[in-house]
């Protein structure tokens, strides 16, 4: 068997190919020991999915082996947001989570989600002892379980639908009173998890809306489930072409993720939500503590920490080190460039449904739009200008990644290397406070290359050098 290995937020792999029942029974039953191991087994576990093909019935094997190892399964309803099925654990005070969802990949893709008792993302020492379990494991992969209708009669399997307890929860976080004012809303749940949680409770509170993709869609309208401006077209179009819509707000297939639209179409790169966030969070609403970034999201964070005589904390990529100095309570949001994000007293998960909605509260309280407020915070605090792109390397540049890496150039576009962060990939910050990251991708010869400047033209430079330097 090829060797199942977690990444950043689970194990993914393409359905039919990799993703097959006998490796998922596999992956199921080494969580269960993982539990097992851990003095768990009474605490049982939540099983939820996205709305992917087959999610259901994969949920549906997955309690049976989970319940016939003896860990108790509680088996969502229907396809269940990832910030949802996080607040299950931590109310219902079970060893955690299997959650069944590729998040925004492509729609031929699923993959599993383990998230321990306290509620985020399972971190390395978590997901390495899966992993070696996984490989360690002996026997036939479809050992006989008792059907999954009998589990349910002995009660090792019980159907829970957690939508109304994490709505109630939103409505003690949100000043939805105030969204009423804002006036029309564009809403857009990709197909995804996020139907009845994005929608129901503007529509409880009377704000005008347009919806659109709020049926199932195990194709995603052909694109992948990702709120991100070259896959949100349509909603683009919809804000754009109608006077009387405010904000546009998306999340993707799990709906942990989000994508903001502005109110004259204009998509609003997640960096620039995030330090929005934290900004509105401490000024407008009294909140202290300290805020979390990955190293390769905006300093425009730091900016706004630094104005505020907070604290920064600069994590890896991967929400799991943010959602961790959640649950330890030691900052107030904390976010990714890749439009993930949780605050205080939320879920230490990354939630769409909730930074959605944060962000209509912000515009409805400010009574701006989102390009007014962040022209007003680039004035209080400097220009922050960001891109990502990816590089595919040769089979030769490949094999010398590593080395290129020890030997960073003592410049980029004339401007001198002031520091190397190393925590996660390269990343060369530079003397006037510009930076790019390098980071490789551990299933493909594909680097990341990330930038920051003060100007599209000073960006612009900084992206070429770095290229030429991966690719010379």
């Amino acid at each position: 068997m090829e060797r199942i290995v977690f990444g950043t937020s689970g194990w993914r792999g393409v359905l039919c190919e990799d993703f097959t029942f006998s490796n998922v029974r596999k992956v199921i039953r080494a969580i269960a020991d993982h539990v097992i191991a851990g003095g768990e087994r009474g605490k049982g576990l939540v099983v939820g999915y996205d709305s992917r093909f087959m999610g259901q019935r994969f949920a549906q094997e997955a309690a049976r082996v989970l319940a016939g190892s003896g860990v108790k399964a509680y088996l969502c309803d229907r396809d269940t947001p990832t910030p949802v099925i996080s607040q299950v654990i931590l109310q219902k005070k079970t060893a955690g989570a299997v959650n069944f969802t590729a998040s925004h990949n492509p729609y031929d893709y699923n993959g599993i989600k383990f998230s321990p008792s306290w509620g985020g993302p399972a971190l390395p020492e978590t997901t390495r002892d899966i992993e070696r379990r996984i490989q360690d494991a002996t026997g036939d992969d479809r050992a006989e379980y008792d059907t999954l209708s009998a589990l349910i009669d002995k009660g090792l399997v019980l159907s829970i639908d957690p939508r109304s307890s994490y709505l109630e929860d939103l409505e003690r976080k949100i000043d939805f009173s105030a969204i009423a004012t804002i006036g029309g809303i564009a809403v857009d749940p990709l197909y995804g998890a996020g139907r009845g949680y994005l929608d129901e409770p503007l529509l409880r509170h009377n704000v005008p809306l347009r919806l659109i993709n709020n049926h199932s869609d195990p194709y995603f309208g052909g694109f992948p489930p990702e709120p991100a401006e070259k896959y949100i077209p349509d909603l683009i179009a919809l804000v754009k072409g109608d006077p009387g819509i405010r904000l546009g707000i998306a999340t993707d297939g799990d709906a942990d993720r989000f994508g903001i639209v502005d109110e004259d179409g204009t998509y609003i790169e997640p960096n620039y939500i995030i330090a929005l966030l934290l900004d509105y969070l401490v000024r407008a609403k009294g909140e202290h503590g300290g805020v979390a970034r990955s190293v390769a999201t905006s300093h425009l964070v730091d900016a706004v920490a630094k104005k505020h005589g907070i604290k920064l904390y600069e994590t890896p990529v991967g929400f799991k080190y943010i959602g961790e100095l959640i649950s330890q309570d030691k900052i107030i949001i904390g976010g990714e460039e890749s439009a993930g994000l949780s605050i205080r007293g939320h879920v230490p998960e990354k939630d769409g449904i909730l930074a959605c909605f944060l962000v209509a509260e912000m515009v409805a309280r400010e009574g701006r739009s989102l390009r007014e407020l962040l022209e007003r915070l680039y004035a209080e605090v400097g220009r922050y200008v960001t891109k990502r792109e990816n590089i595919t390397l040769s089979s030769e540049l490949d094999k010398g990644f590593s080395d290129k890496m020890g030997a960073i150039p003592a410049a980029f576009a004339g401007i001198k290397v002031d520091r190397l962060v190393t925590i996660d990939g390269t990343k060369c910050v530079l003397a006037d406070g510009s930076w790019v990251l390098f980071r490789k991708s551990g299933t493909e010869p594909v680097v990341r290359l990330y930038g920051e400047s003060s100007s599209e033209e000073k960006l612009k430079a900084l992206m070429s050098a770095a290229r030429d330097f991966i690719l010379r």
